[in-house]
């Protein structure tokens, strides 16, 4: 294994595309786990400070062959649990739980949600051995975390920690599941079942959501109970997959999600560039914002400033339909994998801009990523991170992990599986506050 060590100079100035002061930088540094595969597009928990990871996938982007593409070799049909201070992992496989609990927990792009010690996870596509077809999987299933990871490293039995309902309103994937307050919102995905056929042959039947679904979930430790609430529906602007919604403090003081970018329009198989703002009272389209990087689903970071009363989205690579060569946006419909780490701030008067931040990732990497957070960090109830509670200039604030490695930006009509993988690199993220606007030196170490 080589390791190659690149010295990156972060400044205080202003980015490619606006002039602004910065509110703060980040470094990134990064590292692997012996014996840790990469997978991409997974579920996530995290409890005393081990992760457990479910379901995804272990290879990357999905073939052109139609044989080939989401095939069960590239399922994740393993528990894995990771200690990323003491760098160890422990794992254990699905076979020895219930049937319908193996099938939707080696899914990919289920929606899920941590509450507490639960992780609680919804739909997924892939592989069902007693359907014998792909499916999106009509369950939720309860997790509880602290006595699965301890089981896990023990290697003692799996079943009493799961549980499972069945409801055809979770056959989703491709969404996302967020709170506002007590209220759970399932918003956007797809449901998909049949073999997925990148020539668009008739191999499957695709039927986006257009919703946002509203529900409560109350759950006693034995029965899990969902009442539905009034949901929204939009033909239009919820027609959105494979993206981002993340949780907000809004201007007001008051907790909501957006929903960035993502796919696909009504119209042509090309990203959003606006974005939904949601809240309590419903929904609302911007479209005097427009989002030109990290368009797909990607790591991403919400930060909140009371004092100034700005909200920040930091976004870590993936895919988009524009990048930026030598400070120019350039245009590509093919839209590709991309290095971009961006920032969207919505300010206080709630003007959303886009900042191309000055340093990118390691490669073409982010593509069905995830940000794990330190627990330590002073949050919102709804895990937006305190900016101003942070004093120290740098501070590690969690690691991204995991989604697609790709070999160029663009693999999509050549990809024989050989061009992509799923990434098993772990990327510390560090908030650089900087206040004596200092230049400050950090290193990145890439390991191939």
């Amino acid at each position: 294994m080589k390791i190659v060590i690149i010295i990156v100079l972060l400044f205080l100035s202003s980015c490619t595309d606006h002039l602004q002061t910065e509110p703060f930088q980040i470094a990134i540094e990064s590292f692997k786990i012996e014996g840790l595969g990469g997978v991409q597009s997974y579920a996530y928990g995290q409890y005393d400070g081990k992760w457990l990871l479910i379901g995804g996938r272990l290879d990357g982007l999905h073939r052109r062959q139609p044989w080939a593409t989401f095939d069960t070799e590239g399922q994740n049909i393993h528990l894995v649990v990771v200690d990323p201070v003491a760098q160890k992992r422990w794992s254990a496989p699905l076979s020895t739980l219930p049937v319908s609990i193996q099938e939707q927990l080696s899914s990919t792009n289920m929606e899920y949600y941590q509450e507490g010690e639960y992780l609680y996870i919804i739909g997924g596509y892939g592989y069902s051995k007693s359907a014998d077809d792909h499916v999106t999987f009509p369950c939720l299933t309860a997790v509880k975390l602290p006595g699965l990871i301890n089981a896990i490293v023990k290697g003692d039995s799996l079943k009493s920690w799961f549980r499972q309902i069945k409801d055809e309103k979770f056959a989703v994937t491709g969404g996302s599941l967020n709170k506002i307050y007590h209220t759970y919102y399932l918003t956007g995905g797809q449901r998909f079942d049949g073999k997925y056929n990148p020539m668009g042959h008739p191999s499957y039947v695709q039927k986006y959501t257009n919703s946002i679904i509203k529900f409560l979930l109350v759950d006693n430790g034995t029965k899990i109970t969902i009442s539905y609430l009034s949901g929204i529906t939009d033909s239009i602007n919820l027609h959105r997959r494979d993206y981002n919604v993340i949780p907000q403090i809004l201007p007001d003081g008051q907790e909501g999600l957006t929903a960035f970018s993502g796919v696909f329009q009504v119209e042509a198989n090309l990203p959003f560039l606006n974005c939904v703002n949601i809240d309590s009272s419903g929904y609302h389209i911007n479209n005097d914002f427009l989002q030109y990087y990290n368009q797909y689903q990607c790591a991403h970071i919400p930060f909140y400033s009371a004092d100034s009363k700005e909200m920040h989205n930091l976004f870590f690579g993936g895919i988009a339909q524009y990048v930026d060569s030598a400070g120019i946006r350039i245009k590509n419909d093919n839209v590709p994998f991309v290095k971009t780490i961006a920032r969207v701030t919505r300010d206080r008067n709630g003007k959303m801009t886009e900042y191309k931040m000055p340093i990118e990732m390691p490669s073409f990497l982010g593509a069905g990523s995830e940000f794990i957070p330190v627990r330590n960090l002073p949050e919102y109830e709804n895990e937006v991170i305190k900016l101003d509670d942070i004093k120290r200039d740098s501070t590690l604030i969690g690691y991204l992990f995991g989604g697609i490695n790709s070999a160029e930006s663009e693999i999509f009509w050549s990809n024989d599986g050989t061009q992509s993988t799923a990434s098993s690199i772990i990327l510390k993220v560090y908030l650089i506050k900087n206040r004596n606007k200092k230049t400050v030196k950090f290193k990145i170490f890439e390991y191939y």
